[in-house]
């Protein structure tokens, strides 16, 4: 589509991906405006590129000569500035129908799964980037290295064996809502598919039957569709049924397509083709499903383009992103007592238990203490049982209230943060509920000991309790910058 000239008003634009659609379709000449409720980072780059941005209380009517209304999933349709965009008959659309029309003319690859978009998405733009591609990028979230949480790239790919065809653009695919539906991937990626979202599908099936949908948007392989899956743990044979594109898998099963080897020990990854072998590489970022995610990202690289030798020194650099298993300092208490802080985004139980063993194996502290942030009441409730066992790998596990974000108010009084405390203490695991961020920075002053590790886990603002507890700690807490270095350069770490 062609956005050249074209006024197009983003309603909730703060978000990561809202404000990279927003700066990709500047790039492209459209005339951007935007509007929401807060502040922020996302906010501040869009100022800097030139974007106007209303923050506040909606609007009543829309900037003059508006021709288009893209809206994030969080806005209803009784939304002030959507019923301006009726009453003059404003063509409207929502963050995943505007994406797909983007993807539109280019070599477009959506990252879909239950887990991992965010990350492998951010691998495999970083990859691409570091190995002359030039991608254009939009991810969930934010990456030093890839310059935030979008970029935009070539309108042709530069390099490699497929330089002059059209330009990559590599996005996360979300399955909520089914608005991954609207993409127009060239390439696809299934990570994996487990149950999620139910208080929108009404089972697992359910959410089966929408990623098959999703592969079937690809094209044929004569059109050039690839469809990469995992073999484990994605249902595979169900997606893949009756495609027309290109199917390959990656596991660590010896039956995948592209075989993953991953050694624990030293965070070492390498993948075999059918029995001969490609690359290997050292990954920052710990865990098995790291590897798997970085193997992802290095399969789709190699499609578009790029050498297995650049592919795999991209990966050692790769310094990962926020929220995922990021270190966010150490701290020195008034005891003596040193204390390792990290965060991460994990709201889902697979992403909890594989998050928290890669931190045991990785950092091995003497205890972990997780601060867990249960991420919606429904999800909770969906899920209780699967929480209540995930977290074997932490010492003791906190739990502040339930984030409380698009259930009913009926909802919210099914399920509490005591029912999954009860649920773990069941289970043999030391937990306690403690409402307030406040009080829980308080018990971390009080109980954390020499060599602990402490990890804030969840999709809402529980990262706020991490940063507390280092602030308190004034000239003794060293605060740890990652993910923006460069090529060759160490991540830098700065005394607050």
């Amino acid at each position: 589509m062609n956005f050249e000239g074209l006024r197009v008003h983003f309603i909730g634009i703060g978000g990561c991906g809202m404000s990279g659609l927003a700066l990709l379709l500047k790039n492209r000449g459209a005339v951007i405006t935007g509007s929401d409720q807060s502040d922020g980072d996302a906010i501040a780059r869009l100022d800097q590129a030139g974007i106007p941005v209303r923050v506040g209380p909606s609007m009543q009517s829309l900037p003059d000569g508006t021709q288009l209304v893209v809206s994030s999933a969080a806005i209803r349709g009784d939304h002030p500035e959507i019923r301006a965009a009726n009453a003059k008959a404003i063509e409207s659309m929502s963050y995943a129908e505007a994406l797909g029309l983007a993807q539109l003319g280019s070599c477009a690859v959506s990252i879909a799964g239950t887990h991992g978009k965010s990350t492998t998405t951010a691998m495999t733009s970083w990859v691409g980037i570091r190995c002359g591609l030039d991608p254009s990028v939009i991810v969930g979230a934010t990456c030093d290295q890839i310059g935030g949480g979008s970029r935009t790239g070539a309108a042709t790919i530069p390099v490699g064996s497929r330089a002059g065809q059209p330009g990559v653009l590599v996005c996360e695919a979300c399955e909520f809502n089914r608005s991954f539906h609207h993409h127009r991937p060239t390439i696809g990626l299934v990570n994996n598919i487990e149950e999620d979202h139910l208080d929108y599908y009404a089972s697992l099936a359910e959410i089966i039957e929408s990623f098959r949908d999703f592969a079937r948007i690809l094209p044929s392989a004569a059109q050039g569709g690839k469809l990469l899956i995992a073999e484990d743990g994605a249902h595979r044979r169900e997606v893949t049924a009756g495609l027309d594109c290109e199917v390959a898998t990656f596991g660590f099963s010896p039956e995948s397509d592209f075989q993953v080897i991953y050694d624990a020990a030293v965070n070492r990854v390498g993948v075999l083709w059918r029995g001969h072998w490609l690359a290997s590489w050292t990954n920052r970022m710990p865990g098995s499903h790291n590897a798997l995610n970085s193997a992802a990202a290095a399969i789709i690289n190699n499609w578009l383009g790029a050498d297995w030798d650049e592919i795999a020194v991209a990966l050692e650099e790769f310094g990962g992103l926020d929220r995922r298993s990021q270190k966010l300092g150490e701290r020195t208490l008034a005891h003596g007592a040193n204390i390792a802080v990290f965060d991460d985004y994990g709201h889902h139980p697979t992403e909890c238990e594989k998050t928290l063993k890669a931190l045991r194996a990785a950092e091995q502290p003497r205890r972990l203490i997780c601060v867990f942030e249960p991420h919606q009441h429904s999800r909770t409730r969906f899920l209780l049982d699967q929480f209540a066992s995930c977290f074997a790998q932490a010492d003791e596990v906190i739990v502040p209230h339930i984030y409380f974000v698009r259930d009913s108010e009926v909802e919210k009084t099914r399920v509490s943060a005591q029912d999954l405390v009860d649920r773990l203490e069941a289970k043999g695991t030391k937990s306690l509920h403690l409402g307030s961020f406040d009080d829980i920075v308080d018990y971390l002053e009080s109980n954390c000991r020499d060599g602990d590790l402490v990890v804030t886990m969840g999709a809402g603002p529980v990262n706020k309790i991490a940063k507390d507890f280092l602030r308190r700690g004034g000239t003794q807490s060293r605060l740890v910058r990652r993910g923006g270095a460069s090529p060759g350069e160490s991540h830098s770490e700065a005394v607050a």
